[in-house]
């Protein structure tokens, strides 16, 4: 935790954040920086306090922007007795995460107008942190979507695979209309459906009920995966439109997109924590509680996936936060749902690539806050920069952590990284130049605030 020179007001906005060592925007330096109502006032060498104003001596940590992790699920509405927004957006804070965007599939799932709009009312009562929330494509709702207003979501979400509901978009001629019409970026899962049927019948022959873990990314194959996103990315170059996919868990899909810098990219790819994290040796270990769609595949894969991110033919590092409860992930394979916990230590996990020496700290930075802050024209987040939100947080690179139940804020109330000691800890962290996180609780009287878009 950083030294606070003078007695804190955790509700306070004015901060002055001395002596950190700064990374944004592909640099390293180090210099103070002063929160003034809720917003970055000024970065520089040496910066003198003034009265009334709460000093931090951050010498030793990184401050960084904070992570803008687009792609969540926090149950809410409909499935709140294994998540919802107040307990997730808590571990988010917990992880350096100020700023969700959230996924569509819940019940009722997002794919009106009002049922979105009814979402970003409920959070603006719990969350802790900064939200947006996807519409959802389904079969039957294209003109909703003509119609969306580009300020009012970050994208539409369309699943290309297996999906709950009324979401799996398997009709050509609409998933023509959503890539030809969608005024926002879309957003795929990527997999194919009739080939994972297949694959899973398979499996229930050679095994009955008892499918072992171990069988999941051959069910959810590569094969399935690489298919989907071919298709995708086919339907966007037909019609120009801006595509983003999500959760890139295979070697063979990386060749489709291109390396460099995201500006200038109609096409894009993502991939999550526990992709650089696990492989499938771990299910031995794990069992169903790394059962994913897509599905955690080989080491093989897992390096070059890391690859891929660090020379940016990946663009974004989320995580797919997927709370469930023990009780349900302790099911037979057919009944053990897929979803991992994931927020509240993602950006650690992201930063041991780091330690590990197969990403720089810049790299990280720029895939987890500034590369979805670009993407999805999110206002004035994203950087450290005079003038923009100060969402901040304070990592001490020189403490590790092991991570333990007793301190999940998740409502599932487990992690897939327990007894795992990350090199560094998340030391605090701020939204909108509150401290919510002061790295050993979180302050449960700050809110977030609704993402705008400049667009």
């Amino acid at each position: 935790m950083p030294h606070d020179t003078k007695p804190l007001d955790a509700g306070a906005s004015d901060w002055l954040i001395k002596h950190a060592e700064l990374v944004n925007e592909g640099r390293r330096f180090h210099a103070d920086l002063r929160v003034r109502q809720g917003r970055i006032e000024a970065i520089a060498g040496e910066l003198a306090a003034r009265p009334g104003e709460q000093v931090i001596d951050a010498a030793g940590l990184w401050l960084l922007p904070g992570m803008i992790d687009d792609q969540v699920h926090f149950r809410e509405p409909g499935l709140t007795h294994k998540a919802d927004t107040w307990h997730e957006s808590r571990a988010c804070a917990a992880g350096g995460i100020t700023s969700f965007m959230e996924m569509p599939n819940t019940k009722p799932p997002a794919l009106d107008r009002e049922t979105l709009e009814a979402k970003y009312a409920r959070a603006a009562e719990t969350s802790a942190v900064n939200y947006a929330y996807y519409m959802g494509a389904s079969n039957d709702n294209l003109e909703a979507i003509k119609a969306l207003d580009p300020l009012a979501a970050p994208g539409v979400k369309v699943f290309m695979g297996a999906s709950t509901g009324n979401m799996l978009v398997d009709n050509p001629e609409t998933l023509d209309g959503i890539f030809r019409d969608c005024p926002t970026p879309i957003i795929t899962h990527c997999e194919d459906t009739p080939m994972i049927d297949a694959l899973h019948a398979q499996a229930r022959e050679r095994y009955g009920v008892d499918i072992p873990a171990r069988e999941h990314p051959l069910i959810r194959s590569r094969e399935a995966c690489i298919k989907s996103t071919r298709l995708a990315i086919s339907l966007a170059q037909k019609h120009g439109t801006r595509l983003h996919v999500l959760h890139i868990s295979t070697a063979d899909e990386l060749a489709l997109f291109q390396p460099g810098p995201l500006k200038g990219k109609r096409i894009t790819a993502e991939t999550c924590v526990h992709f650089l994290h696990f492989d499938d040796a771990d299910y031995e270990r794990l069992g169903f509680l790394i059962k994913c769609n897509p599905a955690i595949k080989t080491a093989a894969d897992r390096e070059a996936i890391t690859r891929a991110l660090a020379e940016g033919r990946i663009d974004v590092l989320a995580t797919d936060h997927a709370p469930h409860l023990l009780e349900e992930k302790a099911l037979k394979y057919d009944q053990a749902p897929s979803g991992l916990p994931l927020v509240q230590f993602a950006l650690q996990a992201a930063l041991q690539r780091v330690y590990e020496g197969k990403l720089t700290l810049e790299r990280v930075v720029e895939a987890v806050t500034h590369a979805p802050a670009t993407l999805f024209d999110v206002k004035e987040r994203g950087y450290l920069r005079e003038g923009y939100a100060a969402d901040l947080v304070l990592v001490d690179p020189h403490k590790p952590h092991t991570v333990r139940r007793e301190e999940v804020l998740s409502k599932c109330g487990w992690s897939p990284f327990e007894g795992y000691t990350f090199a560094s800890s998340i030391a605090a962290t701020f939204v909108n130049g509150r401290r919510v996180w002061d790295g050993a609780k979180v302050d449960d009287s700050v809110r977030g605030q609704r993402l705008a878009f400049d667009r």
